[in-house]
């Protein structure tokens, strides 16, 4: 499933055709995705102007002038689809439609928009703007993990006392938002700290070097455009290179980047894979 990276690397790709542009035209081929479509969907979308184009965790968030704000969530196969624009230097002319485009936006300016999800396991809504905090999939996700409002005094205060690994911490949407297993495990072999340690065990020192990994591995993350897994695409239908960086994820049994003789070890914790180096993660 794409993670803060893929997500924040789609919506800079959508961002040129999109944000401040009309929806011509809305297309939806499905009555649902992962759950049924707002009554009117097509309706509601069609002839409403985009204002922004925001991030939240791993949502997509288009506000749009109606005063309603278009929430997606690509899934595990959604892919956003630029065409009949300029994508970098290239055209893309708009394609036949293909078995599994679901929404087709029509914009302003000539571009194309396309939803393309084979195992639907995608979602979209349309909420009112002004209270979009109260959506169920927003409602209580914790501090952005590259805003202001997350920082290591904040992260060790919401690790402190707990007896639940600090990977699993982490990877609860309500203590930091957007973090997904690649890039948890990832964070967590820079700052040289073990998924196994309890999070009441992290010093103040680690929590802030862990706060300052977590930030840098999803900005070089999105530098790279993403890391391309299975079915994730940038909007521009270009892969992303992040997965030539990886430290620890899908590496187990080679050696450790940092040559201290370790070597790659995996486990699973609560059904995922975890990564780490048994030498240099303590």
């Amino acid at each position: 499933m794409p993670e803060l990276p893929e997500v924040e690397t789609v919506r800079r790709g959508l961002e040129p055709v999109l944000a401040g542009r009309r929806i011509v035209r809305a297309d939806v081929r499905r009555p649902d995705l992962r759950w049924p479509f707002p009554p009117g969907f097509a309706t509601r979308l069609t002839g409403a102007r985009i204002m922004a184009l925001r991030r939240r965790s791993k949502y997509l968030l288009a506000d749009l002038d109606s005063g309603e704000t278009l929430i997606a969530h690509l899934g595990m196969s959604g892919r956003m689809l630029i065409s009949g624009a300029a994508v970098g230097e290239f055209h893309h002319e708009h394609p036949a439609p293909a078995k599994h485009d679901h929404v087709v936006l029509d914009m302003e300016g000539g571009a194309r928009v396309t939803f393309n999800d084979a195992r639907r396991f995608g979602a979209m809504d349309l909420w009112p703007t002004a209270d979009l905090a109260s959506h169920r999939l927003l409602a209580g996700l914790g501090p952005e993990p590259l805003g202001n409002a997350f920082s290591a005094a904040i992260l060790l205060a919401r690790l402190d006392g707990r007896v639940t690994p600090v990977k699993a911490v982490l990877l609860d949407q309500r203590v930091v938002a957007g973090l997904g297993n690649i890039y948890v495990c990832e964070a967590l072999w820079r700052a040289r700290i073990s998924p196994l340690r309890l999070a009441r065990d992290v010093s103040a020192t680690e929590a802030d070097e862990l706060a300052a990994a977590v930030r840098q591995v999803l900005l070089d993350a999105i530098a790279a455009g993403g890391s391309s897994l299975k079915d994730y695409r940038q909007a521009d239908g270009e892969l992303g290179y992040f997965q030539h960086s990886f430290a620890v994820y899908g590496r187990e049994g080679e050696p450790c980047r940092r040559d201290d003789g370790g070597t790659i070890a995996r486990m699973v914790q609560s059904g995922r894979s975890s990564f780490f180096c048994p030498a240099c993660q303590l």
